[in-house]
């Protein structure tokens, strides 16, 4: 197969090379390819490019200039003596919680009775109207501020409001320091107790 291989190719070569020989050796054909044109070849080189025009920067500020402040120097402040610690005391204890106090039951109100003298069962006299208050039309009326003790009798009687008439005020006087009262009582207890008497002096027809 490699010889056939072979032979082929070179017969394939010798035939080119037979029929170039004989292409060569016809003179029509030489002065052909002699008077045949060369070929020219001019090289066309690239179009510059076009400048590219930037737009007008617009002008930049001026910078301000600012004065620079005077610096004023830090103050040196003397370090301040920082104080000694001092030793810290224990917590007291906490007090013992209060025992309970039994409240005291709150007292009763006691009542005051004020001194009686007008009752019935007493038979308390009138004072006597002065005979000569009576001629002369001596008229009014006394207030008397009586202590009465715990015994029931006035143990003090004093002029609260005068009638005008020094007679008739010592003849009303007189009479109630004679008379009997219930004394005040402050709940079952007889005591001391002021009382105000009104005595009236009037005349009739």
């Amino acid at each position: 197969m490699d010889r056939s291989s072979s032979a082929g190719l070179l017969v394939t070569v010798a035939l080119h090379a037979g029929a170039l020989g004989a292409l060569l050796a016809y003179e029509p054909a030489r002065s052909a390819l002699a008077s045949a044109a060369p070929i020219m070849v001019d090289w066309i080189a690239a179009p510059k490019p076009e400048p590219v025009i930037e737009p007008p920067k617009p002008p930049r500020p001026k910078p301000v200039q600012h004065r620079p402040r005077p610096v004023e120097k830090p103050k040196i402040a003397a370090p301040a003596e920082s104080p000694s610690p001092s030793p810290i005391a224990a917590p007291p204890p906490p007090p013992p919680p209060p025992e309970p106090v039994a409240l005291a039951p709150a007292p009763q109100p006691v009542v005051a009775a004020p001194p009686v003298f007008d009752a019935a069962y007493l038979q308390n006299p009138a004072p006597a109207y002065p005979s000569l208050s009576r001629k002369l039309g001596e008229q009014g009326r006394v207030i008397l501020r009586v202590l009465v003790n715990p015994k029931g009798a006035a143990e003090q009687v004093q002029l609260q409001t005068s009638s005008g008439y020094a007679r008739l005020d010592e003849s009303a006087r007189e009479t109630i320091a004679r008379w009997k009262f219930v004394p005040a009582k402050r709940g079952s207890e007889p005591v001391s107790a002021w009382v105000l008497i009104p005595i009236s002096f009037r005349l009739e027809g």
